[in-house]
């Protein structure tokens, strides 16, 4: 399928999605286009089952074909990821770096290692036949929550400032965290010997220097210019050579790309007087929101649009299952352990420990990383194991989309009223 008529064909499904939905279904609009793109995916391959017609099947044919992971993690992922980390509210993110950097590292890798083993039990009761480190590669794949659907879901929910910070800067940061323990696991499957330290210092440590750098560079370039449309240039020529660089040099681009949204918007927050003068119709804020909205929109169509590659079978119930609760159960553990180790029990938020980890868990959306990652791994893996772990991946992501996304709000309500309860019993106690 030609590249334009691709483009098109996404572009006519996220606005036709939009206006229906801000008309007449009032739902966040990434899970509005989602739905109906699984929606529409299902009935060609149902269509296709039944009916040979032509251009359904070529069409079908053509979407298999396109290369997700390609498309993301070589293409336009480090400017969702900058445009995400420039709407970092710097005061509550100062605020909340204790435990944005604990949700971030510590309960990635603890949320990974715990899935990886639990999913494994699962393989083992349903006959899955698949091996523990893939089971563990597959928890690295599925750990990490999304900055697209955390940004574009999330704070829409009237949710506190303190909270959606946490929410929004982890999901942000352990996507660097994600990708490290991916490539850490794969080397072991490909019998390539890593050690873990020397690559997290590599990775992270060099993803700060070659961001560092860059912006420094860059903004004294931006010191020389007063037109808008060369701010938005520098700052897009940033986030892409940073990227570019930490690939060359096996460095985290998702971590560099994160550094040099967060480095131009305090430069540009520092400088507010100045950037007003110069950029009185906000042209940077306007651009960096544009291509946030467009790119956030065409991943949930694409994300959709995957269905094609799904193997529909029987197995896919219990791998769904499997699926579904080692994410939970993995991802309470990675939230309420550090907190156990770190906080000795107090949650932040006046939130307690279940109150915290459950909410937590709930809002831990995946999405469009996940399934990059999953497509990334296929040269290494066996076709059932293939078929295994990209059937869990995007159960997951719709999972978490969809019925987590609708629900938050109802369990960020239900929790607050729990803890407003449990505070006044417990003064009420105090005061007897």
């Amino acid at each position: 399928m030609p590249f334009l008529v691709f483009f098109t064909v996404i572009i006519l499904i996220v606005v036709l999605v939009s206006i229906i939905n801000d008309r007449y279904i009032k739902i966040p609009n990434e899970i509005a286009i989602l739905i109906f793109t699984l929606f529409m995916s299902i009935i060609l391959k149902i269509i296709d089952s039944f009916i040979e017609i032509e251009w359904v099947n070529s069409t079908i044919n053509s979407l298999k074909d396109f290369s997700f992971e390609s498309y993301l993690l070589d293409g336009v992922l480090c400017f969702m990821l900058f445009a995400g980390a420039s709407e970092v509210k710097f005061n509550k993110f100062s605020q909340n770096i204790k435990n944005i950097t604990i949700l971030s590292f510590v309960s990635t890798a603890i949320s990974a290692f715990i899935y990886g083993l639990i999913f494994y039990l699962f393989s083992l009761l349903f006959k899955l036949d698949i091996g523990l480190w893939v089971c563990i590669l597959l928890g690295t794949i599925i750990a990490p929550t999304d900055p697209i659907a955390a940004t574009g879901i999330l704070s829409k929910l009237g949710m506190s400032k303190n909270l959606t910070t946490v929410i929004e800067s982890e999901s942000l940061f352990n996507d660097g965290m994600g990708v490290i323990l991916f490539a850490f696991i794969k080397s072991i499957i490909t019998n390539i010997g890593t050690n873990i330290g020397i690559v997290l210092v590599k990775e992270i440590f060099g993803a700060i220097l070659v961001a560092s750098i860059i912006c420094f560079i860059l903004i004294l370039l931006m010191k020389l210019s007063k037109k808008p449309i060369n701010h938005v240039l520098i700052s897009v020529l940033a986030v892409s050579s940073s990227y570019v660089l930490c690939t060359l040099f096996d460095f985290s681009g998702c971590i560099a790309s994160v550094l040099c949204g967060m480095i131009f918007s305090y430069y540009r927050h520092k400088n507010e007087n100045y950037f007003s003068l110069v950029d009185q119709h906000n042209m940077y804020e306007s651009f960096w929101r544009l291509i946030d909205s467009i790119l956030n929109s065409a991943l949930f169509v694409l994300i959709g649009l995957m269905f094609f590659k799904l193997d529909i079978s029987y197995i896919l119930f219990f791998i769904s299952i499997s699926a579904i609760l080692s994410s939970f159960i993995s991802r309470f553990s990675g939230v309420s352990l550090p907190l156990c180790f770190f906080r000795g029990r107090r949650a932040p938020g006046g939130y307690n420990l279940l109150e915290y980890s459950s909410l937590m868990t709930w809002c831990a959306l995946k999405g469009g990383l996940s399934l990059a990652l999953v497509l990334s791994a296929q040269s290494i893996l066996s076709i059932n194991e293939n078929t295994i772990l990209f059937s869990a991946v995007y159960i997951t992501i719709v999972f978490t989309v969809i019925i987590q996304g609708l629900l938050t709000k109802r369990v960020y309500y239900g929790i607050e009223r729990h803890k407003a309860l449990r505070i006044k019993k417990e003064s009420d106690k105090e005061c007897v």
